[in-house]
């Protein structure tokens, strides 16, 4: 039996100082390697809100976006919130435009009054959206 084995033989039967039995290892020569690997991460790219929400955090809770980035959390609450901010950014922005009678109707006859009507509904909404959600 290799040192390597003994040391290993060791750390295996001192159960309260660590626990390795459930490690598997590839030997590189003299040495056995632990055969490490991250836990599978959510797949998906950010839009708008996920970057604006992780410049943010960067820019703005330093501590909270090095701890999430050590344990593995930010991707998914960066995802979690640009699904979150997407959804209310859409209904925001119907709820405004309708309340400030953006109708079809108007949108056949005057279309350049609709569309100044839509886009000050999505400017507010991006607006109530960044400071409910992504600066918070």
């Amino acid at each position: 039996m290799t040192r390597n084995h003994c040391i290993l033989k060791l750390y295996q039967q001192k159960k309260g100082r660590m626990n390795m039995s459930n490690l598997t290892y590839t030997q590189a020569g003299d040495y056995l390697v632990p055969d490490l690997g991250l836990p599978p991460q959510p797949e998906g790219e950010l839009n708008r809100w996920g970057r604006a929400r992780q410049n943010y955090l960067r820019n703005h809770k330093s501590a909270l976006y090095m701890h999430m980035m050590t344990q593995l959390t930010l991707w998914p609450h960066l995802l979690e919130m640009q699904e979150t901010a997407a959804v209310r950014f859409d209904l925001l922005t119907r709820q405004m435009a309708e309340a400030k009678g953006a109708t079809e109707e108007l949108k056949a006859n005057d279309q350049m009054a609709w569309v100044g009507l839509v886009n000050a509904a999505k400017h507010s909404a991006e607006e109530l959206v960044r400071q409910e959600l992504i600066y918070s």
